[in-house]
């Protein structure tokens, strides 16, 4: 007998990883419509091209944020009971490896900015950049990895 692969639902975390994903998404549409509170935490490049965006760059931050969207899009979608069990497998899995990039992406970057931070690696971040990164950016990506990954289990 063939048994059908399902997983279980974990609302607390599929409504928290919506949440964090809009949240992520605002900041995106704040500084492309040229809002600069919380632009220099990201440092680098990044904030020298915010200082005098050229019209590609504000595209560009449109964009994210859009695309940022698109994961509250797919985590909503995880309330509705497919029946389907190619889907099933889909949304299970996608959302299983979405949680580890954004978490491991947080990670690395939390472990490169702060051998960064001991003088092991050099890095264009200032001590601004670096204190904020440290504590708000990577563990933020990390946070939002976390709920995505347990949005769903079998």
């Amino acid at each position: 007998m063939k048994q059908n692969f399902d997983f279980k639902r974990n609302r607390t975390f599929i409504t928290l990883g919506i949440f964090w994903t809009i949240i992520f998404a605002a900041m995106s549409f704040y500084w492309a419509m040229g809002g600069m509170v919380g632009v220099r935490s990201l440092g680098g490049a990044i904030y020298e091209m915010s200082l005098d965006p050229e019209p590609s760059f504000i595209v560009i931050v449109w964009l994210t944020g859009f695309v940022k969207l698109l994961g509250a899009i797919w985590l909503s979608l995880l309330l509705i009971s497919w029946r389907n069990p190619i889907i099933i497998k889909v949304f299970y899995f996608v959302t299983k490896a979405a949680g580890i990039f954004l978490f491991l992406y947080g990670l690395l970057n939390f472990i490169t900015i702060s051998m960064s931070a001991f003088g092991l690696l050099e890095f264009d971040l200032d001590t601004h950049a670096t204190f904020w990164r440290l504590v708000f950016w990577e563990p933020f990506w990390m946070i939002g990895g976390i709920c995505y990954f347990l949005a769903v289990k079998k």
